[in-house]
């Protein structure tokens, strides 16, 4: 088949036939660029190389040019006298993987870049982009014909010419650019450290910081250090190696003069005291060396890189440089907070002990430093997690979970545990240490809470259902409000210790990140610097939006749903599932585990969906999660994309899939015992046997006390057999991919290898995929694509029935 393609069309799903031709008529054109023959003083280089005109291609030009250059015909390229250089570009676009030939004719000298890399192959696979093709050629006097351009792809409907409009999406775009890392405002509110993370094409990352006046917007400094701002007066400080050891730099940051407050100090994590007076350390003392050929393993957790080492606290004084330990001992003491007026500390010291829920118990006390005398305040509380003092410093600010102080917060149902993950928080009166609830009723899962000098509120971020809400507390009241804000997700803020100001960033379901100031007496935000405008450039992002339903049992379950870029109701497209159905929801970030856009464009519709046990949604809700493994979670999925379909005719319910990571991966596997409904499933580092992953992850046992709170595999085996996948292969016939990283400590890469074994034996669909030194989470540049695509292959084979990525990515083998 020979077409002629100047705007582009999208490929719904369905079979790909055989072959297609496609002419380039027209580009964008840059050039000619005259470059002449250089001097030669000698008949050969050094290399014994004879000059030759061919050379001259390898005279750099930017692709830039081209990129802001109008659009040209063929036949209307220009010829000029000598030599010259030109740049032909044009945009394929293809939502499936695809293979072709690019055909380069009537020119002699002449290069080929895809996506900025030069090919010296012209039988391209190309993964689903937009890829620019740039074709830069040596022209001379001799030469008349003009390029003929064409390219011959292997399936028909695959690729289109795309030289108008925008680009798709693609992990690409997730992973390159800049990001914000942090963001800090001074005490009197008037500059700004903001903090960075670059990616660039290839894996390589670098960081810098930024500090700026608000008023005026100048850019006052920029450093690759970190910085952070001294606690009362408008400087920031940063630590550099000196000529005896680190030195703690104090700078000014609108002279930009520097001050060594203070030399060789000790390596380790410290606070400033708010006096400014001194620093407070955590320390690290190594605990005793096992041989590394043979060893004993003193608890489960011994198993832990650095589980024996212990930190404790020292107090060094910037006027004498005197390193005053504070703590001693064989339990972790650290410091959460250091009151206004530097003379006391909330010290929390933790306690491990087996054979009871919570293995891990922490005491809370308040430390007087110039006698180093303790006050305890909370003792072995298994469900604290920090403190904060109140700026009058009669009050202290507590952060748990239900089960804290005594289950004082707790708000479930009789015979329902808490989850403890869901975040609350407590007020204790330091005068007579009554406590009071804080959040008891307020259905977010507390994150983070500060406590404003400024105006005297607490203010905190939350999980509100699948957004980060921030929220402003009257601690004498009580009462909660949410702040409105432009983002969903509050990633980081920080408050002016000496003004109604605070400064946050954040992202949404369709933009990545965006900085922004707060006015706290009005709730204005003023857009500070957006970083998602130069990260989306160009692309083309389908809609996203809101679906709830009300479940079987009366509950509203939440969800949401992404359509691909230039949507047809009328076309019928295949869909995946994505839900995690462990303690936490499936967040509106942007820039997820699983780019939710980015599997919109490849055709498919994608349903997000928050089942029962997620916190964000109320204490009642995220109990939900606990001793049930999986039971509402899966009827929950189920039902919701049942009756996402027959509310969405634009939905093919013959191709499904589903996806999930952790106990999301034990939620696809589960799922499959359950129900038929799905046409292929992903199970990323995924439970199959609770009774394998409770002995045998890092933290397997430690997690089973929020999801199977005492409950015990030799006490339970209902629970952790019977719910397990493993127990339950038989039942499974959706096509099933296991992806999981080999050195996975925290779900070992076991639990898929039995399951996989298992299907494997019964005869049923599947594959395992494993990532070579990757942990819970794939991390590395390379890896994490070859991961993506393993997972876009298996989809598109199976729900766009188009086998062709799988088969190129994992060749057929017959052993």
């Amino acid at each position: 088949m020979k077409k002629e393609l100047l705007l582009s069309c999208f490929l719904c799903c369905g079979a790909l036939a055989n072959a297609e031709h496609i002419d380039i008529t027209s580009f964008k054109y840059a050039g000619p660029y005259p470059v002449l023959k250089p001097l030669l003083i000698d008949s050969t280089n050094v290399n014994a190389e004879k000059w030759t005109a061919e050379s001259l291609l390898k005279t750099p030009v930017s692709f830039k040019n081209v990129e802001m250059a109008n659009e040209i015909s063929a036949n209307n390229l220009p010829t000029v006298s000598g030599y010259a250089l030109h740049l032909l570009s044009f945009n394929l676009e293809n939502t499936h993987f695809g293979k072709g030939k690019l055909n380069v004719e009537g020119i002699k000298s002449y290069q080929v870049y895809v996506d900025g890399e030069l090919k010296e192959n012209l039988d391209l696979e190309l993964n689903p982009a937009t890829h620019q093709i740039v074709i830069k050629y040596l022209s001379t006097s001799e030469e008349k014909e003009s390029p003929k351009v064409s390219f011959d792809s292997e399936q028909d409907g695959v690729f289109q010419l795309k030289n108008q409009g925008g680009r798709i999406y693609t992990l690409a775009d997730v992973l390159h650019g800049k990001r914000f890392s942090d963001v800090q405002l001074s005490p009197s509110g008037k500059y700004l450290i903001s903090s960075y993370k670059i990616t660039r094409k290839g894996g390589a990352s670098s960081s810098m910081t930024r500090v700026t006046d608000l008023a005026s917007g100048n850019i006052l400094a920029e450093r690759e250090n970190d910085l952070s701002w001294m606690p009362r007066s408008d400087k920031y400080y940063y630590t550099r190696e000196g000529v005896c050891g680190k030195d703690l730099i104090v700078v000014e940051p609108v002279s930009g003069k520097e001050t060594v407050l203070a030399s060789n100090i000790p390596d380790g994590y410290f606070q400033f005291a708010p006096t400014e007076d001194y620093l407070l350390f955590s320390m690290t003392q190594e605990g005793p060396k096992e041989r590394k050929e043979i060893f004993e393993v003193i608890d489960p957790d011994d198993r832990q890189p650095g589980w024996r080492n212990r930190s404790y606290l020292a107090k060094l004084d910037l006027a004498t440089g005197v390193l005053q330990p504070v703590t001693f001992g064989y339990k972790n003491a650290w410091a959460t907070d250091i009151s206004a007026d530097g003379k006391s500390v909330l010290l929390m010291v933790s306690t491990h002990r087996m054979g009871k829920r919570p293995t891990s118990l922490s005491t809370l006390y308040k430390l007087d430093l110039a006698t180093l005398q303790a006050e305890t305040l909370v003792e072995e509380d298994g469900f604290i997690n920090n403190a904060i003092f109140s700026p009058d410093m009669k009050q202290v600010l507590i952060s748990g979970s239900p089960e804290a102080l005594g289950g004082i917060g707790k708000n479930v149902r009789e015979g329902q545990t808490p989850s403890m993950t869901d975040g609350q928080l407590f007020l204790m009166n330091l005068a007579d240490r009554s406590i009071r609830p804080l959040t008891k009723t307020f259905n977010p899962s507390v994150q983070r809470a500060i406590w404003s000098e400024a105006d005297g509120q607490i203010y905190l971020t939350a999980e509100n259902r699948d957004y980060y809400s921030l929220y402003r507390m009257n601690p004498k009241s009580g009462e909660i409000a949410q702040i409105p804000m432009p983002e969903d997700l509050v990633l980081s803020f920080s408050a002016a210790a000496h003004a109604p100001r605070m400064a946050f960033y954040g992202v949404s379901a369709s933009n990545s990140h965006r900085m922004y100031t707060l006015d706290l007496k009005t709730d204005k935000t003023t857009l500070q610097e957006d970083l998602s405008k130069d990260i989306l450039a160009g692309i083309e992002l389908g809609k996203c939006e809101a679906w709830n339903f009300v479940n079987s049992r009366g509950d509203t379950i939440y969800g949401r749903f992404y359509l691909p870029p230039h949507f047809d109701a009328t076309k019928k497209y295949p869909m995946i599932v994505n839900y995690y159905g462990g303690c936490s929801p499936t967040s509106r970030d942007f820039e997820s585990r699983y780019p939710h856009h980015a599997y919109a464009a490849l055709g498919y519709v994608v349903y997000v969906i928050e089942p029962s046990g997620a916190t964000g949604f109320g204490q009642e809700f995220s109990a939900r999660h606990v001793n049930t493994f999986g039971d509402p979670i899966a009827d929950d999925i189920i039902e919701g994309t049942k009756r996402f379909c027959e509310e969405h005719p634009f939905v093919n319910a013959k191709k499904i899939g589903c996806i999930g990571a952790s106990y999301g991966g034990f939620m696809t596997q589960y799922l499959q015992t359950k129900t038929d409904i799905f046409a292929a499933a992903v199970s990323h580092a995924g439970i199959s046997d609770h009774t394998s992953y409770w002995g045998e992850g890092y933290w397997g046992y430690s997690y089973s006390e929020v999801s199977g709170a005492n409950s015990y595999p030799w006490a339970n085996k209902e629970l952790f057999v019977d719910h397990s996948p493993l127990y339950n292969a038989d039942k499974v016939h959706t096509p099933l991919l296991f992806v999981h990283g080999t050195a996975d400590m925290n779900v070992p890469v076991g639990e898929s290898i039995q399951m996989y074994t298992a299907l494997k034996l019964l005869g049923r669909e599947t594959a395992m995929v494993l990532v070579d030194g990757q942990d819970h989470h794939i991390i590395d540049y390379d890896k994490r694509f070859a991961w993506q695509h393993t997972i876009f292959a298996w989809f598109a084979k199976w729900l766009q029935d188009d086998p062709l990525w799988w088969n190129t990515l994992y060749k057929p083998k017959t052993l």
